[in-house]
């Protein structure tokens, strides 16, 4: 396995929300982690959308969610799903931190700023 492997099971995730939602005061829906480098981005249906924006800036294809109870895998290069190893903990957000996130981030109207 060599550091260009979409996959890396040894590396953490990079936090408990996602990066940039936090550095800029916003919000996500939920939350999806790089199977290679373990940034923490937020979905598709989030208003930034940065997990994929994430793939597209470093060619990252394999995220995993990193919602409780999730461990499906998604890779953007080929636009399907599928299974991977157990990445290094913690393998979701916490599970008293609300989706959608972060508590006193969200708008009350979060519903009509989701992508659909």
């Amino acid at each position: 396995m060599t550091s260009d492997d979409p996959i890396q099971p040894d590396v953490p995730p990079s936090g408990t929300g996602c990066v940039e939602c936090l550095g800029d005061s916003g919000w996500w829906f939920h939350l999806r982690r790089c199977a290679q480098c373990g940034h923490i981005g937020c979905c598709d249906s989030s208003p930034a959308q940065h997990a994929t924006a994430h793939w597209k800036a470093t060619g990252h294809p394999v995220i995993q969610s990193f919602e409780p109870g999730e461990d499906w895998f998604w890779d953007y290069s080929t636009d399907e799903a599928g299974n991977g190893p157990e990445l290094a903990p913690a393998t979701s957000r916490p599970e008293d931190q609300p989706a959608p996130g972060p508590a006193g981030a969200v708008p009350g109207d979060w519903r009509h700023h989701l992508h659909r």
